[in-house]
């Protein structure tokens, strides 16, 4: 099923990886510069570790508000998964560019930036690629872990983990059970939760063979009071954020979800308005509506559901999954597929303290619990627990409170207490400059970077009061087209519809570079290529064959020189649109467009969700571009959006032409989920973008198909740089901006010789954690 987040969150599509906001990468493993420090962080426990004066004051971290799922199985924020990140340890380790460390035990040097590091993880590991086509994954544990209660980590616990995460009733957001491990089709089939069953069945069922007629009439109960409740949360939603006002009823929120309902309508007539427009599936409505929480978020009793039940046969194991010994463990995989390495860098959770120990036997096919029962997993949700750097003590009053976990394998931490304190993004700033906060992630923008010049007395963002780390964005802006609603007749693939949309991103590209620096400054970048820089994918200036979007004539030759003014390029940008116009079929004369051709049309409409007021990086793209158009006579339209959920939702319905919005990336540049159409089998397993750009290209299907069929990074960039070359041949998507995020420390108070050198998107501060010292 696809499934769009949440519309609040659409901007952000694809998948990411269980990354902390503030880390960077919640590996649990972490480096040090080669040459310094590298006894303590190869060795086990406390040793090497020193104590500081100021040993026991508080590390106060800022952070947006908690859900509590604290879990290393379910917890589904960034926020969350950082609190169970302080708490884990990971099977492998990555590198500041976000790529594994092979070699964890002895540690692997890698040099960034100039600088060797070196990183320790709490294994190794060896990928063969065998000729019938398989792959083996062999993992060499250390042999000295230990979790923080004392309890001893062995391969034992990889496979407790790795069993929870394949169970039939998981459904937290790893899928480790989607990627190419042997057996594991065979051991998922044949069993499905008793919710998914009671809501296929419907509330009218009337088979009470898997469950009774009283639990049938509890969950529907409970659906209808977590519906009106899921529903209330987007009304809620609308007004905290400014769609609505204070006060504001129902029917006037759910009209600005692209809901028309009476006047005295309530929350759950709210609710049920969204299930009928879903044709009756609850689940398609949670998934698609919802405003950060989905529908079982709300439910009183979901846990009492979650219980698998057998509906057919399966095998009592996965055949992939293979002990050696304790330190020693096999992983097979029936192809090659460069995604499933991110996937096996699960954490390693203890099963005596999240499963049972005496229900693990290896030999016998069980695993720590029962088949298909994860209740004892669950019930740890809000306490975890593992072989991380801290302990995670309680959650209390908007504040988690950690202590120094000893035994860690890197050295006890130096600083033995931290508390992760909830606060609005709003207060984020002054609570470091106040001393409410030692370190936050701002929002960051020209008004916040004035601010921390302003508290600094020499005038910069890093200073003696606070100190500010800029890392890129794992994400890019980009301007869309769909791209049967921008065509020449009813091929969009024709050259005449590719030129019709190269005439239109031609004319928008030209103003990228004043626009971006008006509204960031130096806190982004014009980018190129539709990929976010933060990959070791994305093209360098410095690469062959490496070109500015959409800077050439349709003749191909260059558009600009740089010399020209900005006058200059807005009219050399008109001039090469009006070829592209006429390429297309378009009629030209005196300077403008004067006809269109049959199944093409004169006027244009982007979409933006820039609040109503053009508070968006590409409102002036789209506003002085609109002038340009004006000028060859093309009719350009702006619609500013105060919801920017209308915006997904008229997508979804392939409504729009034009639209401004930002994809969020992953560790991989796989680009299955966003480009991929399956034009062979119709669109059946279409990436999740492609109802919005309608790319359908066979060449383009078998291109990304090869680069996960690949671990080899240079064959995978040479490929990805193929596709990329080939999204921009089909002008659907105008790569804009590359932002940053900041992280910012107070000087004053944080010892910032210890904080983690060179931080990047992947590799962040709390990767090294245990080497932070309070002044």
């Amino acid at each position: 099923m696809k499934k769009r987040t949440a519309k609040i969150l659409a901007s952000l599509c694809a998948a990411v990886l269980a990354m902390g906001v503030l880390a960077g990468c919640g590996s649990g493993s972490g480096s040090s510069n080669a040459g310094s420090g590298t006894e303590a962080a190869a060795g086990s426990g406390s040793e090497g570790a020193a104590e500081t004066a100021e040993a026991g004051t508080p590390l106060v971290v800022g952070y947006s508000h908690f859900n509590s799922k604290f879990s290393p199985f379910f917890a589904e924020t960034a926020y969350d998964q950082d609190v169970a990140t302080m708490t884990q340890l990971g099977l492998l380790a990555s590198d500041r560019t976000g790529a594994i460390v092979y070699k964890g035990i002895e540690g692997e040097t890698i040099a960034y930036n100039g600088t060797d590091y070196t990183y320790y993880g709490p294994a190794d590991l060896v990928v063969t690629e065998n000729e019938d086509g398989t792959v083996f994954y062999d993992f060499t544990l250390r042999d000295d872990l230990t979790f923080s209660d004392g309890e001893k980590l062995t391969v034992d616990d990889i496979i407790f983990s790795m069993y929870v995460l394949c169970d039939p009733t998981y459904d937290g957001s790893s899928t480790l059970y989607s990627q190419p491990i042997q057996g594991m089709a065979e051991y998922r089939s044949g069993m499905e939760t008793l919710f998914n069953l009671m809501v296929k069945a419907g509330r009218d069922n009337t088979d009470f063979t898997n469950w009774t007629e009283e639990q049938q009439k509890a969950l529907w109960e409970d659906i209808d009071q977590a519906g009106a409740a899921f529903a209330q949360s987007i009304a809620d939603y609308c007004i905290a954020n400014g769609y609505n006002a204070e006060g504001d009823s129902i029917a006037k929120c759910a009209a600005n979800w692209g809901y028309e309902l009476p006047e005295d309508a309530d929350a759950k007539g709210f609710w049920d308005a969204m299930v009928e427009a879903y044709e009756g599936d609850i689940m398609a409505c949670s998934d698609t509506e919802n405003a950060g929480t989905g529908l079982t978020g709300f439910m009183n009793d979901y846990d009492s559901y979650t219980i698998g039940v057998k509906t057919g046969d399966s095998a009592a194991n996965i055949s992939g999954i293979q002990k050696i010994d304790d330190t020693h463990l096999r992983v097979v995989a029936s192809e090659v597929d460069a995604t499933m390495i991110y996937q096996l860098s699960l954490n390693i959770a203890p099963m005596h303290y999240y499963g049972d120990a005496s229900l693990y036997d290896y030999d016998n096919n069980s695993f720590g619990f029962p088949k298909g029962d994860l209740s004892s997993v669950r019930a740890k949700t809000t306490q975890p627990m593992g072989a991380g750097p801290y302990k995670f003590d309680k959650y209390e009053n908007g504040v988690v409170y950690f202590t120094a976990n000893d035994s860690y394998f890197q050295g006890a931490p130096k600083t033995k207490s931290v508390q992760f304190r909830e606060m609005s993004d709003a207060d984020k700033l002054n609570s470091v400059t106040t001393g409410t906060a030692d370190i936050t992630d701002p929002s960051i923008n020209k008004d916040a970077v004035a601010a921390i010049k302003a508290a600094n007395s020499n005038g910069d963002i890093v200073g003696d009061k606070i100190t500010t780390d800029l890392v890129d964005n794992l994400g890019y802006g980009y301007i869309g087209m769909n791209s049967h609603n921008v065509a020449v007749g009813d091929d969009p693939a024709s050259d005449a519809s590719k030129n019709l949309r190269r005439a239109i991103a031609t004319i928008l590209c030209v103003y990228r570079d004043v626009a971006i620096d008006t509204y960031y400054g130096e806190l982004a970048d014009v980018i190129n290529y539709p990929i976010s820089n933060t990959s070791w994918a994305a093209p360098q200036p410095a690469d062959d064959g490496y070109q500015i979007a959409f800077s050439t004539d349709v003749e191909g030759n260059p558009i600009y020189t740089s010399e020209m003014t900005a006058e200059e390029k807005s009219a050399a940008a008109e001039k090469a649109a009006l070829g592209f116009f006429e390429a297309a079929g378009y009629t030209v004369a005196d300077g403008k467009v004067t006809a269109a051709p049959e199944g093409a049309k004169m006027e244009f409409e982007a979409w933006i969700p820039a609040d109503g007021s053009g508070d968006h990086p590409s409102f002036m793209i789209l506003d002085e571009a609109s002038k340009s158009f004006a000028n060859i006579g093309i009719n350009f339209t702006i619609k500013d959006l105060t919801n920017s959920s209308d915006l997904w939702t008229a997508l979804e319905a392939g409504q729009v032409d034009i639209w401004c919005a930002a994809w969020g990336a992953t560790v991989d540049p796989d680009m299955y989920q966003i480009y991929y159409s399956d034009i062979a089998n119709g669109g059946a397993e279409a990436g999740g973008s492609n109802y919005m750009y309608k790319i359908e290209d066979a060449e383009l299907d078998e291109m990304i198909l090869a680069a996960r069929k690949s671990v080899d990074q240079s064959y995978r960039k040479s490929v990805y740089k193929a596709c990329l070359d080939k999204i921009i041949d089909w002008a659907c998507e105008i790569p804009v901006y590359q932002r940053q995020n900041a992280i910012i420390f107070s000087t004053e108070r944080v010892n910032m010789d210890t904080v983690t050198p060179d931080i990047t998107t992947f590799y962040g501060w709390l990767n090294e954690i245990q080497n932070i010292e309070m002044n």
